[in-house]
């Protein structure tokens, strides 16, 4: 694949920011923000992880400890640290991280007292949006002024969607948050799409639900469907991505599949 290039107007290289975000936990949001930088990684397109869940487990599952480090995204927010004090290479190639830690929990409070509490992320991003191909922004299981500032600071969202039986109605209240978005903040918020997750094809129910997502939001699901898988589950306990833990996993080839039908949904995207 040719790398493609997003410029501005001083013909500067400028990062499509991806926020991946699911209002409801334990849906695959996190995983798939690691393991599909990764991928986008290795496909020569330069990516910025930023861990914005106060759980930390981006962070945690690239084999970084927020422990050791004097900084992360809340000193940045709050404090104002730039971004280049805090960010952190991964040992993969063209893959970088903001991290972040439980600390991140006061600044759902602490941002309030900001006039601009709505937009700290995206005013952070904007001075290295131009160094990168790609900005995942992995977000809280929650519609706090943490995913607002997450939502606002992104160009598209791409949802992941685990196949069970409430899926339905959080991507309906998903796609109304953005809606609101959209109409008070004045932000372009586009749906890059939804991808459905944890799926196991030998679950009747599973394929129910994979079958009427589809029927319910055509044109806006992924072909790729991310398995439930064993090397999935376990990479982050090593602090790697399923690209460095088992590359030949089914987990694996679900990912980088999925970044490419990402880099190719943004180039159609692009070109029209």
């Amino acid at each position: 694949m040719t790398p493609f290039f997003c410029y501005n107007k001083n013909n500067k290289v400028m990062a499509e920011i991806i926020a991946i975000c699911n209002q409801k936990g334990g849906v695959g949001k996190t995983t798939s923000s690691v393991n599909l930088g990764a991928y986008l990684a290795a496909f020569g397109r330069k990516t910025l992880i930023v861990d914005f869940d106060p759980q930390a487990n981006a962070t945690s599952g690239l084999g970084i400890n927020y422990v050791k480090l004097t900084k992360n995204i809340y000193h940045n927010l709050i404090f104002g640290f730039s971004l280049e004090e805090t960010i952190q290479q991964t040992p993969l190639f063209g893959l970088d991280i903001l991290p972040a830690s439980p600390e991140l929990i006061g600044a759902q409070v602490e941002l309030n007292s900001f006039e601009d509490k709505e937009l700290r992320l995206k005013q952070l991003l904007n001075y290295v949006q131009s160094q990168y191909h790609y900005i995942l922004i992995d977000l809280p299981p929650s519609l706090g002024l943490l995913t607002v500032n997450g939502l606002v600071a992104a160009d598209y969202v791409l949802i992941p969607i685990q196949t069970e039986f409430f899926a339905l109605d959080g991507l309906s209240q998903l796609i109304n948050t953005i809606d609101l978005i959209r109409r008070n903040l004045g932000k372009d918020l586009k749906i890059l799409g939804a991808v459905l997750t944890l799926y196991d094809k030998r679950n009747r129910l599973d394929r129910s639900v994979a079958k009427n997502i589809l029927r319910h939001f055509p044109g806006y699901v992924f072909n790729v469907i991310i398995p439930r898988n064993i090397s999935l589950a376990e990479a982050p306990s090593f602090g790697q991505s399923i690209l460095q833990y088992n590359p030949h996993s089914e987990g694996a080839r679900a990912y980088r599949q999925l970044a490419e039908e990402v880099i190719k949904t943004l180039e159609s995207r692009i070109k029209n």
